[in-house]
């Protein structure tokens, strides 16, 4: 059978471990030559340590998919500032003359409950998250547009689509993903280029900094280790194919053997009146008509609450 990736180049950012690794390994089973890009750093942006690191991530991964027969290079420059997000789709195109799909997957941590969030903390996960994935996909860009084809994965998350504790910066980079994918998606589909997200469930170096201090956390991170970073990959693999060109503005979340497609905000309730609001009229009318639809204080554990298939 075909490989469905035969003779494209993808880049996969934060690929040293996880969903990235999982991610570049599956793509290069079937096929896809990759740009296995990781800074190989702890999730809090401290060094490793030569004991936690012996090899580079980046460089790790690349070993596993050549000793697979595969192609890859590593690529260990941050997404986080445009010329190095640049530098990481240039060795894409120095090392094998084109590029057809990027994942954005790069990520970091800095929880916090939002009314004890430093400017550093809000800062360096906006950064990473937000910024790398703007950065490498507008360095991809120019030359999607160039060749009239390209696809984009991007990571983001429930705690953006739904919500969670102490994750302020986070969330509000994972919702800003989500509308950068759809004004991607809008500006580039006349050059075939898709855009799409993916919201993962997955057990993970980014997943494991969960506390477990009360018997729903507990109850949550069992639940997290069922779930193997490599049920992600499948995913973030077929939007990459030509089987997806008709894929794109969507939102996908994926956890163990689901694929579930996500909702996107439309007009939920409206009301009318015809001599115009005051604040009075919204009190005493807007509110009380709207109110039954509003939406509760939820988490993602809360929406999605059922175990995993």
């Amino acid at each position: 059978m075909e490989r469905m990736m035969e003779g494209k180049v993808v880049v996969v950012t934060g690929a040293g471990g996880g969903i990235g690794r999982e991610t570049a390994l599956q793509l290069a089973a079937e096929g896809a030559k990759v740009v296995v890009n990781d800074i190989g750093v702890a999730l809090n942006g401290d060094n490793l340590s030569a004991s936690e690191a012996p090899v580079p991530p980046a460089e790790a991964v690349v070993a596993e998919i050549r000793a697979a027969g595969g192609e890859a290079v590593a690529s260990m420059d941050s997404v986080a500032g445009r010329a190095s997000a640049e530098a990481i789709i240039q060795c894409a195109i120095d090392t094998f003359g084109r590029i057809d799909g990027v994942v954005n997957n790069a990520g970091n941590l800095r929880d916090r409950s939002f009314h004890k969030m430093s400017e550093d903390e809000w800062r360096s996960v906006i950064a990473v998250h937000l910024d790398g994935t703007f950065f490498v996909s507008r360095a991809a860009a120019t030359y999607f547009r160039n060749q009239e084809s390209g696809a984009m994965v991007h990571m983001t998350s429930t705690s953006g689509l739904i919500g969670n504790y102490g994750q302020a910066n986070y969330g509000a980079a994972k919702l800003g993903i989500v509308a950068l994918s759809k004004m991607i998606a809008l500006d580039m589909g006349r050059y075939n280029v898709r855009s799409n997200c993916i919201a993962p469930s997955a057990w993970s170096r980014m997943t494991s900094s969960i506390p477990t201090d009360t018997p729903q956390q507990r109850d949550r991170v069992e639940k997290l280790k069922k779930m193997e970073a490599g049920k992600i990959a499948p995913m973030a693999v077929y939007l990459l194919t030509d089987e997806a060109r008709e894929v794109t503005g969507q939102i996908f979340a994926v956890r163990a053997n689901e694929i579930m497609l996500m909702s996107q905000p439309r007009p939920l309730r409206s009301v009318h009146f015809s001599e115009g609001w005051t604040p009075r009229r919204i009190a005493e009318v807007a509110i009380p008509a709207m109110q039954k639809h509003f939406y509760p204080l939820e988490r993602s554990p809360d929406v999605m609450s059922w175990d995993p298939i």
